[in-house]
């Protein structure tokens, strides 16, 4: 349809820095799936004052005002810009940790997790949880975000990880505790830096009194916790001091959770709003199901997404380590956790917990130009969730756990004008939005037409 304040489609393609840096702005005629869930609007109108969405409505009963660059929707589908869930910007997809944390601990507040930001920002992410890295560094990279100075999703931070000991090595990133005393001392420095999440992990190892403390004091504070739930143990000790989120498909290669384990996933999620709020899980569950998909054929691994930002040293550094992609040690297990995903995953979803949309992003050939979406389409394509949920469990949801969703997670008068906009029907190819055509955070156009505009950038 055309419509006498549409642009036509030579300005669409050709808008200018100046175009599309000014304040006040209009996204018409696209399809819009706004968050909520319900049917997309069709011939949207989106108004836009600085950073913020003024109004949401149709083409044939909001008129766009004199003063608004128009922006041309036509024949794309316009979504609340994506949350990554479970990033790590310290890594970009390299194989061996042994290698990279020593030889890239000092460079990742200028070049690792700025890179990191980047690639997620243009990949339609515009918020992500980065949960696990050294503290100095989030702290630096939160703020630079927050202030402009380097491009990035909003990011919402954990810092080093809360364990019962750190592993040798890793204690620049890892934090162990000793008593209860240590437990809150160390909750309270992350939150005093800035962070808004804690992350555990081995916290069945921690006595009950040390993890306890860690949640109290988190919640006193206002910080979500998210933990592990790699082994039995960690998701009953987790339910039993009630972290608000668990992270990963876990239990390695047993074919089922335990008979217990669910019984306590759905004694929880019957309490809802009474235990505050819905039980979260980020299942992270792409990377096990497609490993063996990019053994088979590794040729995404030779694109070029995931080299913006970093070095021409570490570039090639990465390339180096993952030549062989079916011989990483980190992966030798993968084979055999593959054939228990799927019951994995249903076993949750009748349980009743909320899935996120998360990835484990920066992990050994997991490169943040590419994860969230590979994470939506295995969703859809594999498990059998739709794609309405699937683009709630990146959108709405998170900025629920978060909670943001006051200025977050869906496309809605008085929101951050955080946008995405693909070509094509997302309900019915999820996959597309591996082309991410336009991104908007904050008002600011990130990418257009496909192109990252680099002046913002």
């Amino acid at each position: 349809m055309k419509f006498k304040y549409l642009v036509s489609a030579a300005l669409a393609v050709t808008l200018s820095f100046t175009t599309i840096a000014q304040d006040k702005k209009a996204l018409v005629g696209g399809r819009l799936i706004d968050g909520f869930g319900h049917r997309p609007i069709d011939n949207s109108v989106i108004l836009i004052n600085g950073d913020t969405i003024e109004k949401v409505g149709q083409v044939d009963t909001l008129e766009v005002p004199a003063g608004y660059e128009v922006i041309s929707t036509e024949g794309m589908d316009v979504l609340p810009g994506l949350w990554e869930a479970h990033a790590h910007l310290m890594l970009n997809g390299h194989s061996d940790y042994s290698h990279w944390h020593p030889t890239y601990k000092d460079r990742l507040a200028d070049e690792i997790m700025p890179a990191s930001a980047v690639q997620l920002l243009l990949a339609g992410i515009t918020s992500a949880r980065d949960l696990g890295a050294p503290l100095d560094a989030s702290v630096s990279v939160k703020k630079r975000v927050e202030s402009g100075e380097i491009p990035g999703p909003r990011l919402f931070m954990s810092g080093p990880f809360i364990q019962h000991r750190a592993y040798p090595n890793t204690e620049f990133y890892r934090w162990g505790i000793d008593g209860v005393k240590d437990a809150r001392a160390k909750v309270n420095k992350l939150a005093d830096a800035g962070m808004d999440i804690i992350k555990l992990i081995d916290h069945d190892n921690m006595s009950l009194e040390e993890a306890q403390a860690v949640v109290d004091e988190a919640h006193k504070r206002g910080l979500k916790v998210v933990a592990h739930s790699h082994r039995p143990n960690e998701i009953r000790r987790g339910l039993e001091i009630g972290v608000d989120n668990f992270e990963h498909t876990g239990l390695t290669t047993a074919p089922a959770y335990p008979d217990d384990v669910i019984k306590m996933l759905k004694e929880r999620t019957a309490t809802g709003r009474i235990a505050g709020g819905p039980l979260f899980w980020t299942p992270t569950v792409e990377g096990l199901w497609n490993y063996k998909l990019t053994v088979d054929n590794p040729e995404k691994l030779d694109g070029t997404c995931w080299h913006r930002g970093l070095k021409p040293d570490t570039i090639a550094d990465i390339k180096q380590s993952i030549r062989k992609p079916g011989q990483f040690a980190y992966s030798q297990l993968v084979p055999l956790r593959r054939p228990t995903l799927k019951n994995k995953i249903a076993q949750l979803r009748e349980a009743g917990v909320v899935f996120m949309v998360g990835t484990d992003s920066g992990i050994p050939m997991k490169f943040h130009c590419q994860s969230t979406w590979n994470e939506m389409a295995a969703w859809v394509d594999v498990f059998g969730i739709s794609a309405m949920e699937t683009i709630r469990g990146a959108t709405y949801w998170p900025s629920v756990m978060m909670g943001v969703s006051d200025k977050q997670g869906t496309v809605s008068a008085g929101k951050y004008a955080d946008i995405i906009a693909v070509k094509g029907d997302v309900l019915r190819y999820i996959n597309l939005l591996q082309n991410v055509d336009m991104v908007m955070k904050g008002g600011t156009v990130y990418k257009i037409n496909g192109q990252p505009v680099e002046e913002n950038l």
